[in-house]
């Protein structure tokens, strides 16, 4: 039957009717009906974008939330999209197994934790894409079809199709005024088996052989899947000046909302939200005095800690953007990569044995260059001197299994061997040129 939540109840017949239907003498028969109703309810599904809601119905799968997700956010191939659900949205007992304010969805085990023993899930949009399309609101529904399928006696049916009316009430609206989208399809059988007489509505059950936390209607078995999701490690950053001459300069850095500042050193000079600035005086072999702490370096190190909201490893780094191979094959590469991208033989060296104990901790790993404008819109870099030569090289990677090594079939080291790196990252000749006022910084992210 066609029916929303709102206007469920107007459309059953009395009491009076059930009562005519059900045998005498049977008293638990109301409370097994109505528990039967309960567990076979509908379940929906609503979707959280920013500012904007919207309502589905409760798919079965992570694959079918996901394309549900990205049908009604429409974000563009490259960006970043990741589903969560807020913990107190899930059910106590996830709640009180999952570390963090929210469960991550990644795969249908993540789903299974976070759907079962609620009857509706609220699921959150993170994504650096623009919002969906502002459309206009459905018109009311005021009017919908229902059918009742009766067997009054073993192999006797009897439809009843009546008409669900109302002068005001939106039966698309739920009582907080939020639109559901979509139709509702019902079916009500009332079945008779000898004595027996129950009733039971079509849509999601529980098989009554799974085990239940008797208060939360919990699958015991889901509970063995559920893993603690780690927190991403922050994004290590090291930059450097190169000047033809002695000179002072401010060096600036803006981190977006989705970014905050971790360890800086020397310490940095807070001069707005989630911005700091360092005043330096620099010198043409690369050395930076930093006046505020009195300290003499060689570069600027400071972290860029990520929302974790947004980082979905099957995201950041996929077959689409990035590439996968051995750990034993990706040094070489990396070395070979970072050679192509100008860095001098000790700068290369540096930058991969400051990273190796990260690298050295996977059997296969999975990586990918940021764009200069995915970088900036990150974290962004303003100098005091002009004009300045700007080279930024982010890498993020993560470790892969031997199953998931898989899943970059065509995206392996002879492809990342074919990339036009310099391409990638923006690098100029002008990099490289000593009359000229340059930077160049370095960064690295494991996404765990």
């Amino acid at each position: 039957m066609l029916l929303s939540p709102a206007s469920t109840s107007a459309s059953l017949p009395s009491q009076s009717f059930w009562n005519k239907l059900r045998p005498k003498g049977n008293k638990d028969d109301t409370r097994d009906r109505q528990a039967q109703m309960a567990l076979a309810r509908q379940r929906l599904l609503t979707l959280v974008y920013g500012e904007m809601e919207t309502i589905r119905m409760l798919p079965n799968s992570y694959a079918e939330l996901d394309a549900v997700a990205r049908e009604w956010a429409r974000p563009p191939p490259d960006a970043m999209f990741s589903l969560r659900v807020p913990v107190e949205y899930a059910s106590l007992h996830a709640a009180r197994l999952v570390a963090g304010p929210y469960i991550y969805l990644t795969s249908d085990d993540s789903f299974q934790i976070a759907v079962t023993g609620v009857q509706g899930l609220r699921v959150e949009i993170v994504s650096d894409a623009p919002p969906p399309p502002d459309e206009p609101p459905p018109p009311p529904v005021l009017e919908m079809d229902a059918t009742f399928n009766l067997e009054l006696t073993p192999g006797q049916h009897i439809a009843l199709d009546v008409s669900v009316n109302s002068d005001e009430l939106d039966m698309s609206r739920m009582e907080d005024g939020t639109t559901v989208d979509g139709m509702f399809w019902g079916k009500l059988d009332i079945v008779h088996d000898g004595d027996t007489h129950k009733m039971e509505f079509s849509g999601t059950r529980l098989n009554n052989q799974q085990e239940y936390s008797p208060d939360f209607l919990f699958d015991s078995r889901v509970m063995t899947k559920l893993a603690v999701a780690a927190k991403p490690t922050a994004a290590k950053c090291q930059l450097s000046v190169l000047t033809p001459e002695i000179q002072y300069c401010d060096v600036i850095l803006s981190f977006s909302p989705l970014w905050k500042i971790g360890t800086t050193w020397p310490p940095a000079e807070p001069v707005g939200e989630n911005k700091v600035k360092y005043f330096l005086r620099v010198h043409p072999g690369g050395a930076l005095e930093h006046f505020e702490s009195e300290v003499v370096t060689t570069a600027l190190y400071y972290e860029a800690v990520p929302d974790p909201s947004m980082i979905d490893p099957n995201e950041f780094i996929a077959p689409r953007n990035g590439f996968a191979m051995s750990f034993r094959d990706f040094i070489p590469h990396l070395t070979n990569v970072l050679n192509q991208l100008g860095m001098s033989v000790h700068a290369r060296t540096t930058f991969i044995n400051n990273n190796m104990a990260a690298f050295s901790q996977h059997k296969n790993i999975a990586y990918r260059f940021l764009r200069p404008s995915k970088i900036a819109a990150a974290i962004d870099i303003s100098v005091t001197t002009e004009p300045c030569v700007f080279t930024r090289m982010f890498l993020i990677f993560r470790g892969l299994s031997d199953d998931d090594l898989g899943l970059f079939a065509g995206a392996g080291e002879k492809e990342a061997n074919g990339m036009n790196w310099r391409e990638v990252v923006g690098w100029s000749e002008d990099s490289k040129d000593s009359t000229l006022f340059r930077v160049l910084e370095t960064t690295v992210l494991e996404i765990t």
